[in-house]
């Protein structure tokens, strides 16, 4: 009975147990919000492309380079400041994360030429990255053992919403403006959220189980308090065994195996997702529509992500998420060849990046569940960065290799088949993880 309670009283098992609080929700809204950034910061210069094309008169395979470079940057991100959050916390990671995005979103709009462009967007992705990964292992350490699941999904469902208002706001800013409105626009926002991090969302609890910093039951209980659940009065002891924060962690034998299958399923279903979602304005352009119509079908195909994520994530309460995100998976190789298919006018195309928009984020937020899921609190942080970084080398491929097919020679139906199938491969490596680790819930 002693034990129990000590148990109870445990602040890693008064997250994990008791009911979600409306001061949780509030902090899980934070990192939905911040994650929405994420998703217009990162598709700003797909909004930006065609115009960008036409201005400095480049060629698919150059634009393809450019549109990549903020991938890489986020791969970078994503490994590096990951592993920083485990050791220095999540929160000041963050804001750091935040700052060199609003940084990176005003010098674009200062660039006069492709390199320096380039260079622009490689920088403002090394903070999407890192806000990715910090945002994944903040949700899942919010929320409670019963809610991980589909808070993480509602979490990656941010994405696609940033995507939509960023989207609409992008097509009037094309209309009236030029396409460096957009990162202005992006950098407002950005500074805007930057101040609500101290005040909404505290450092996890089990972050700082983990690293114990000085003064680690003040900290642990302000952390309670600002989640809305009761304080306590001693920290529970250190657990020998208990995982070290550190990249070798991610390979020792129990976690090896897991680590390379969720790179592998992340950066394959990646390199499908991102054809859509970078090569829609370009490809809707080059059928003779005007750029304000290329932005709508790509918030469209937005709107199915968003509808996508939303569903998966209502389901997942209910259904094992490893079944759930290989079907998503599977739908993600029909539906993008269907939109190879190319369609006959522009409410076509929409329904068309819409379906596919639907089943590639499903996937995505799936893939996020079960990463939450898989490691512990002492390499969340670290192992979702490795996921998410390592995998992005499919986002910073994706582009490229589509510009390639195309200047190839190679038409949108056969190259829309050759990008699909990097979820039928996705696919194969999610069916492979241990399902112990794969359930997700």
């Amino acid at each position: 009975m002693a034990d129990a309670a000590a148990a109870s009283r445990d602040p890693r098992a008064i997250m994990s147990n008791a009911p979600m609080t409306p001061r949780q929700y509030l902090a899980i809204a934070m990192c939905v919000a911040l994650n929405a950034l994420d998703g217009f910061d990162v598709l700003s210069i797909s909004f930006a492309s065609p115009g960008i094309a036409r201005e400095w008169g480049i060629d698919r395979a150059a634009l393809g380079v450019v549109l990549s470079m903020e991938l890489i940057g986020m791969a970078v991100g994503s490994i590096l400041l990951g592993h920083i959050a485990d050791r220095i916390g999540r929160r000041p990671t963050t804001i750091g994360c935040l700052v060199i995005m609003a940084v990176g979103m005003l010098s674009t709009t200062h660039v006069g030429s492709i390199e320096a462009l380039a260079a622009t967007r490689l920088f403002t992705g090394l903070g999407i990255g890192g806000m990715l990964a910090t945002t994944n292992a903040f949700v899942a350490e919010y929320a409670n053992d019963r809610a991980r699941g589909a808070a993480v999904a509602v979490m990656a469902a941010g994405y696609p919403m940033g995507a939509i208002a960023g989207g609409s706001i992008a097509s009037h800013l094309r209309v009236n403006g030029d396409g460096r409105d957009v990162f202005y626009f992006g950098a407002i926002a950005t500074i805007v959220l930057l101040p609500l991090i101290p005040l909404l969302m505290p450092e996890p609890v089990g972050s700082l189980l983990q690293r114990r910093p000085a003064d680690t039951l003040g900290r642990v209980n302000r952390s309670l308090r600002a989640l809305g659940h009761e304080t306590v009065d001693a920290l529970p002891p250190v657990e020998p065994t208990a995982p070290k924060a550190g990249p070798r962690e991610l390979f020792s034998p129990r976690l090896r195996g897991i680590t390379l299958l969720l790179t592998a399923g992340y950066f394959l279903h990646v390199l499908t997702f991102y054809f859509i979602i970078k090569w829609v304005p370009k490809i809707v352009v080059d059928m003779g529509f005007s750029p304000a119509a290329a932005g709508g079908v790509l918030v469209w195909a937005n709107v199915g992500g968003l509808l996508g994520s939303l569903l998966f994530s209502a389901l997942s309460l209910r259904f094992a998420v490893r079944g759930l995100l290989i079907a998503a998976m599977l739908a993600s190789v029909v539906m993008i060849a269907v939109f190879g298919q190319g369609q006959a006018d522009l409410a076509g195309l929409s329904w068309a990046a819409a379906a596919g928009g639907f089943c590639t984020n499903a996937g995505m937020v799936g893939l996020y569940a079960i990463v939450a899921a898989s490691f512990p609190t002492a390499v969340r942080g670290g192992g979702t960065g490795f996921v998410i970084g390592v995998g992005r080398g499919g986002a910073a491929l994706s582009p490229i290799l589509a510009g390639l097919l195309f200047a190839g020679g190679l038409g949108l139906p056969v190259v829309a088949a050759v990008m699909a199938c990097g979820s039928l491969l996705g696919a194969l490596a999610i069916l492979a993880l241990p399902k112990r680790e794969a359930e997700g819930h």
